[in-house]
């Protein structure tokens, strides 16, 4: 037992502390009980993951039987064309399929880029109105420029297309692309959609390497069209790698940075060392009512005002290493958040804590030196940093847990911001006017910190347990209310958020049984330390089967399941599935929809002109060579929904 002056302020802690101490200096026999409730509870575990497993997947695979009208199944995103001298990249997509996959090759839609793309919205958009407002005109007088009423306003204009194409021909007879072609062509990227007779045909093509250089020809499956994230579709295929090497950097560079609010939180809850290093608050906190206030309510509150900007951040990271979806943006996120809440909120505050507790002064030779643990740190960990990290995550569960599901459910945050922008900025509309997506990159990580929290201190203090079963039974009323009743959902992702849920899990219960572990070592118990150990094993095996299993299914769609659906398609819906192709993927629709939805999210009222516009453009509202249909007789007919 550590020796410790008693006050008022510090019984319950002792009192805690001690409790949790004595728990494991029990005699040999209740060692014995400890293991066998860890086995209990990792079987338990596995047996419940097993289920789940089966459950998830086939519910991952009724969802894919049940969207036969699903356009993204029949379509691959093709990335990293070569650029070539004598044809355009549409023209060398075109002639690569039908070369190499002429039976099953259907047509193809190319990706521009957008903010060229936009300016020509815009451009087109103010000529749209132009001619709107003088097509209204009952008439007009003749001006020496026009022919007035009388005959077509563009006769004056000389037909230059024929010597443009007159001045491309040179002296051998060949097109030269040095001039306005080029130009023509810069609004291209090295991207497109290419779209196929069947499901089985894309699918094959999305996971076949297409050429000797990794490089070139990268295809996968596209993504749904509400899911696609068309910035980062003209990001050159080379430069990803860079993308998320850099993004790496600054994440692990975030979360070393953000060791110091977390020292700053440890900080406040040691009350002691409060006292000595700011002698002027000794006696504002000798009451008692601000020392409680300050150690046990103050820290985890403190540390989720901090960690309120690392999702936003995170997602800023996920969007510059270039993920072609929505959905995998998201994912991305969710994982980087997932890895900086266990890193810097257990971890960190793990170590942290005991290093603050055991230091008599912020010398930094001491706290590099052999003294500051006095040559036993497990032995520190196990007996001091354990249980006040147990207290500390009590009070974290009680402030971030219990509290962020209050303002889940009244949507706290989205009621302040529409209050600043009406109420104060003067504005007509606010940022969540609209309906939003769930918040999977802020939710996820938070209930996966708590499985954590439950896995690792299930045997070691057990009093934490109440405090998160209460938490997951109000998670589950108010998450399943807010999925049906308040979020919008654009996109479903088919389940691949699982597997994140499964890795974190056997990381949590093999973690708790190594923190066991280390707790028998340290009482001398080899007997339950070997049987531990095997536990250990036993779960990691667990595991891999897990993800040989079950987790392939969350990456690839099995064969048979599309030839089913394919085989399952008549006549009349496959040639629906064909003309809903040719709009699904319409970019400029998307584009601008995007630019109304940045213009709520900035309080401006909606761009009507860039819908309209959009519309006008839209496949099917076009005219001359965009008022074309999928040609079913011929399929390999070239269709893009917008040539410019």
């Amino acid at each position: 037992m550590v020796e410790l002056k008693l006050n008022r302020n510090t019984t319950y802690l002792l009192n805690f502390e001690a409790c949790q101490e004595n728990r494991m200096k029990s005699k040999h026999s209740r060692l014995w009980a400890h293991t066998l409730a860890l086995y209990v509870i990792s079987w338990s575990a596995c047996v419940l993951l097993y289920f789940e497993n089966k459950s998830i997947v086939n519910l991952r695979l009724a969802h894919i039987r049940g969207s036969t009208q699903n356009p993204s199944y029949f379509a691959v995103l093709v990335r990293g064309i070569p650029w070539s001298l004598d044809e355009s990249y549409s023209g060398s997509l075109k002639k690569f399929f039908m070369a190499y996959y002429p039976c099953s090759y259907l047509s193809h839609q190319m990706v521009y880029h957008s903010g060229k793309l936009q300016k020509l919205m815009k451009t087109a958009g103010k000529m749209y109105d132009m001619f709107s407002h003088h097509s209204t005109q009952s008439g007009c007088a003749p001006c020496g420029f026009c022919a007035g009423d009388q005959q077509n306003a563009f006769s004056i204009l000389p037909n230059e297309s024929e010597e443009v194409e007159s001045e491309k021909i040179d002296e051998r007879g060949n097109f030269d692309f040095s001039a306005d072609d080029l130009c023509a062509r810069g609004k291209e990227s090295a991207a497109a959609f290419v779209f196929f007779k069947t499901r089985y045909a894309a699918a094959s093509v999305a996971q076949a390497l297409q050429s000797s250089n990794p490089m070139l020809w990268v295809t996968t499956l596209a993504p749904e069209p509400h899911d696609v994230y068309w910035p980062n579709l003209c990001i050159p295929y080379k430069l990803f790698w860079m993308r998320r090497i850099a993004t790496g950097a600054a994440t692990v560079a975030f979360m070393v940075f953000f060791l110091i609010p977390v020292a700053i939180v440890q900080g406040l809850a040691n009350l002691e060392k409060l006292r000595k290093f700011f002698p002027f608050l000794k006696g504002i906190l000798e009451k008692k009512i601000v020392s409680q206030l300050v150690t046990g309510y103050l820290p985890p509150v403190t540390l989720a005002l901090f960690l309120y900007i690392v999702p936003p951040l995170m997602m800023l990271f996920s969007t510059l290493e270039g993920p072609i979806s929505r959905s995998g943006r998201k994912r991305a996120a969710c994982c980087k958040v997932l890895y900086f809440t266990i890193w810097n909120v257990f971890f960190v505050n793990l170590v942290s804590g005991t290093v603050i507790t055991r230091m008599d002064n912020f010398n930094l030779h001491e706290l590099f030196s052999h003294k500051l643990f006095n040559g036993n740190l497990p032995s520190n960990l196990a007996d001091r940093a354990v249980p006040a990290l147990v207290k500390f995550f009590m009070t974290y569960v009680l402030t971030s847990g219990w509290t962020s599901l209050a303002c889940e459910l009244v949507q706290l945050y989205p009621l302040v911001i529409n209050f600043i922008c009406k109420v104060i900025l003067k504005r007509k509309h606010g940022p969540f006017d609209v309906a939003w997506t769930f918040p999977f990159h802020t939710e996820v990580p938070r209930v996966l910190l708590f499985v954590l929290l439950g896995f690792v201190f299930a045997i070691l203090a057990p009093l934490i347990l109440p405090s998160l079963l209460v938490y997951f039974c109000l998670a589950y009323l108010v998450y399943r209310n807010q999925i049906l009743n308040v979020y919008l959902f654009e996109y479903d992702s088919g389940g691949r958020y699982w597997p994140i849920v499964q890795n974190t899990t056997i990381f949590s219960l093999v973690l708790g049984q190594i923190m066991v572990v280390g707790v028998l070592v340290l009482k001398k118990s080899t007997v339950c330390s070997g049987f531990t150990i095997l536990l250990i094993g036993f779960t990691v095996l667990f595991n891999e089967y897990c993800r040989r299993r079950f987790h392939p299914v969350f990456n690839y769609i099995a064969a048979h399941v599309l030839i089913e659906m394919d085989q399952q398609d008549d006549q009349n819906k496959r040639e629906e599935i064909y003309r809903e192709l040719h709009s699904a993927y319409c970019q400029l629709e998307w584009i601008a929809k995007d630019a109304n939805k940045k213009a709520k999210l900035s309080g401006k009222p909606e761009d009507e002109d860039c819908t309209k516009h959009a519309e006008v453009f839209e496949p099917g509202n076009e005219s001359v060579d965009h008022d074309r249909q999928w040609n079913v007789n011929d399929p390999l007919e070239n269709v893009e929904s917008s040539k410019l």
